[in-house]
């Protein structure tokens, strides 16, 4: 099968890039299944396992960018023009306004489907051949939130209030102590660390000595690979039950709770939850090969006339969420 993966952003990733890694692994996955993989996306990519990497041109209608001997094309954002050949359109954030969804579209969690009245999604995957030896009987020191900390619904700052109460270090990978970004910000709590935007070889390194990721989100997170990341270095994750987090932690792997107090005494009793489930639990389910045959299947639904939905996903009014943070009791 030959596909043809759409974005309108450079590849590979300069530095975190969620969207760029999952799709850079989906398209690697995808050729070590035997199919040929093309990309459409921004000026100054370039991949050595695809057979073409093309320039997107957002000037001009991208259905007459599309080579003509391409089977399917997988979008990474909504089209702005009719497409002529088989297609699915992957939805990678959230969007809050009145909307009607293309009826080839897939979500990241069921969680996100089911916010915009779908029913089908694919969970992100990585290929975790590219990070280090994970290293489970490495000495765990702290735990760590990882995200953009200036982006108030990530809730950094419970984050370290939770770390306070339960008596332990954390280690903030994707944020700065003083922070100017979003308006003045200063913590000065000692018990935390800044790291900045780390690269990968720090942020795998940081994550190996964590005891846990505590990720009190404040909004539904369409997925998160903060989540599958931790969980891969056998941290288990503390967060709130919005979005996909209610699915993609277990009892196993962690705990999800809006309630302040409750992750301070599962942040305290962590050492129950045991590493090794948690990373082989990432390692079996969010891993780049599954993802790209549930992938495999719905070009093959395309490719035979179908549509992935039979009514187009949609989002009205009564659905649009109203508050800008969701709750979280201290």
């Amino acid at each position: 099968m030959k596909v043809l993966i759409v974005n309108n952003t450079v590849l590979p990733a300069a530095r975190y890039g969620g969207t760029e890694r999952v799709i850079w692994d989906l398209g690697k996955a995808l050729s070590l299944l035997g199919h040929k993989v093309s990309y459409l996306v921004a000026k100054g990519s370039h991949c050595p396992f695809a057979e073409k990497v093309l320039e997107y041109n957002p000037s001009i209608a991208v259905n007459t960018q599309i080579p003509e001997d391409i089977d399917v094309v997988h979008f990474n954002f909504e089209p702005d023009s009719r497409i002529s050949k088989p297609y699915i359109i992957t939805l990678h954030g959230n969007i809050n306004h009145v909307h009607t969804f293309d009826r080839n579209t897939v979500f990241i969690s069921a969680n996100q489907a089911e916010r915009y009245n779908g029913k089908t999604s694919v969970y992100n995957g990585l290929d975790w051949n590219n990070y280090a030896p994970v290293q489970l009987n490495q000495e765990r020191k702290y735990f760590h939130f990882l995200g953009a900390a200036a982006w108030k619904v990530k809730n950094v700052k419970a984050a370290i209030r939770i770390s306070k109460k339960a008596e332990e270090k954390l280690m903030v990978l994707g944020g700065h102590r003083l922070n100017f970004r979003m308006g003045f910000r200063f913590t000065p709590d000692l018990h935390v660390c800044f790291k900045g935007m780390v690269n990968d070889t720090q942020k795998q390194t940081y994550i190996q000595q964590s005891k846990g990721l505590i990720f009190p989100v404040l909004w539904h997170e369409p997925f998160g690979l903060a989540i599958i990341e931790s969980m891969y270095f056998g941290a288990p994750v503390f967060g709130t039950p919005y979005g996909s987090l209610k699915e993609l932690i277990t009892p196993e792997t962690g705990i999800v709770s809006a309630n302040e107090h409750i992750l301070v005494d599962a942040v305290i009793d962590a050492s129950h939850f045991k590493s090794k489930v948690c990373h082989q639990y990432a390692a079996d389910v969010f891993n780049a090969t599954v993802m790209a045959k549930n992938y495999l299947s719905l070009y093959e639904h395309v490719l035979s006339g179908k549509n992935i939905h039979n009514t187009a996903p949609f989002i009205h009014a009564e659905n649009i969420q109203r508050v800008k943070y969701l709750e979280f009791k201290p």
